[in-house]
Parts: C-alpha cells; sequence; structure tokens
C-alpha cells in the first residue's frame, strides 16, 4: 500500500539510513519492535526501570541490541518508543525529565483493567495525555493496533504486512515513524493530528476484542484499502 497521506517535506529523519531508536518497556511488545527495528539496521537500545528485566531483554532479542538506564537511552536517542502500558507512561515521562525535543511514540492503549473497554476517549486520547505530561516532546502514536504476536511474524499478519497508522501533530516527527515503520517491513498511512489517536485507539480496543474476547487470535491487524 502506498501512503497516499504522506507529506511532501522530507524532514532530516527520512534522509537517515539508520535511526538510533531506545524503546523504554522490556516486555513482549518492547522485545517485538527491538527486533523488527535492529533487522532493519537501526541501533536498538532497551530502557527499563528495572534495569536488569532490561538488560536480560537486549539479551534475549541479540542482533546487537543494548540496555542502558532510562534517562541515559532517551538522551542518546532520535526517536523513543513508550512500551509501557498507559498507567506507567507518566512515571517513565517524570524519570526522563519529559523527553525535551525527542520524538516519542506511544504505542499504549489505555484499556480497563478488566479489558472490557477503554477507560479514557471521546474527547482525548492515551496520546493526547502523554503529549500534555511531556509538552516540550514531539509525540507520535503508532503501532497501537499491532499485537506482539504480529512482529514476531515478521510483522506481518496473516501473511501480509500488517498496516501501522501514525498520527502526530508535528510533521517532521509523524514523517519519520512512518519511515522508521516502512524501513522495518510494514505498511504505513499518516492519520493527521494527534487527536486521530482518539480514533486508533478504539480501533485497538475492537482489535484486541476480536484476538481474545472472540477467540480470533493474535494473527490479526487492522488495515485500510480503497478502491482503485
Amino acid at each position: 500500500m502506498t501512503n497516499e497521506l504522506a507529506l511532501s517535506r522530507t524532514p532530516d529523519l527520512r534522509r537517515r539510513t539508520k535511526m538510533n531508536i531506545s524503546i523504554i518497556g522490556a516486555g513482549n511488545m518492547a522485545k517485538g519492535l527491538a527486533t523488527r527495528f535492529a533487522n532493519a539496521g537501526h541501533p536498538v537500545t532497551l530502557a527499563s526501570r528495572d534495569e536488569t528485566k532490561a538488560d536480560a531483554a537486549a539479551r534475549e532479542v541479540g542482533n546487537g541490541v543494548s540496555s542502558a538506564p532510562i534517562a541515559s537511552a532517551a538522551q542518546s536517542a532520535d526517536i523513543v518508543v513508550l512500551a509501557v502500558p498507559f498507567d506507567a507512561a507518566g512515571g517513565v515521562i517524570e524519570a526522563t525529565g519529559g523527553f525535551a525535543g525527542k520524538i516519542v511514540v506511544d504505542i499504549t492503549n489505555p484499556m480497563k483493567a478488566d479489558f472490557s473497554g477503554l477507560s479514557i476517549g471521546h474527547a482525548t486520547s492515551a496520546a493526547e495525555e502523554i503529549q500534555k505530561r511531556a509538552p516540550q516532546a514531539k509525540v507520535v502514536k503508532a503501532f497501537n493496533t499491532i499485537f506482539a504476536q504480529v512482529l514476531q511474524n515478521g510483522g506481518r499478519a496473516a501473511g501480509r504486512p500488517a498496516t501501522v497508522f501514525v498520527a502526530g501533530d508535528d510533521e517532521a516527527a509523524r514523517a519519520a515513524v512512518a519511515e522508521l515503520a516502512r524501513s522495518a517491513g510494514f505498511e504505513t498511512l499518516e492519520t493527521g493530528a494527534l487527536a486521530t489517536a482518539r480514533y486508533l485507539e478504539p480501533v485497538a480496543a475492537l482489535n484486541i476484542t476480536l484476538g481474545y474476547g472472540l477467540g480470533h487470535g493474535t494473527d490479526i491487524a487492522p488495515t485500510w484499502q480503497r478502491a482503485a
């Protein structure tokens, strides 16, 4: 799929073959994204408030992926990925001093504890709340509709590249994250401003409902098609 909404302006990061990626988190999503980005040739660092977990996750992924404390990982990164639960994002932001000037990719979904639905929505989104907590960062919503199993399958769902939807107020940051996703083998679609995360997070909730609640499994991912 070509990105029908791609911007004509090409920011600096889009011209770079490699981007320094720091992923905050050490769970399945963090390890899956680290694998995809490292396989695409990007230097990747994993970080966690539990540095032992980050080190173990980096060793598990291999392929040159390293680990570091959260603050130093964020400082050295071109792009920081928040691969933590939404409720933990505020603490991470505080631990790093707010990610000033950094592109921050929010992959979270504000699900209720019992996964029965979203805890916030309609007039805001997890991404917008994270942007409020880190006003000097360039927050981009992406990868939130992708299951960890899809990452383990090479970024493919049902045998085809999964689509990463990308939302953000900063055009250059949005385009850079889209380019990162494409370099890792995903199809991409830029959805516009960060407020469109209000639509992307319910899409993820539907995907979770289909996958777990209705038994369709995790080899699924939403996509976007249009008539030729």
